[in-house]
């Protein structure tokens, strides 16, 4: 895993740039759930996309090991 990304000449932390595409592909689930109205299954609705967000980053965590 890279610890720092050059773009542009500027270094970026990896874990930045793995933060921001994970909160992207939260919102996109949020707005998935509310449309299907599943947030009615969720006890805590704050919690739930917290611990969903970190899922989240943890799995692209992970997926980033196999990129070249």
């Amino acid at each position: 895993m890279r610890y720092q990304i050059d773009i542009y000449g500027v270094l970026v932390p990896a874990l930045l740039l793995w933060i921001i595409v994970a909160y992207v592909l939260s919102a996109f689930l949020r707005r998935l759930m509310l449309r299907f109205d599943l947030y009615r299954l969720v006890w805590h609705r704050a919690l739930f996309d917290f611990a969903l967000f970190v899922c989240l980053l943890g799995g692209v965590v992970y997926l980033s090991e196999f990129l070249p």
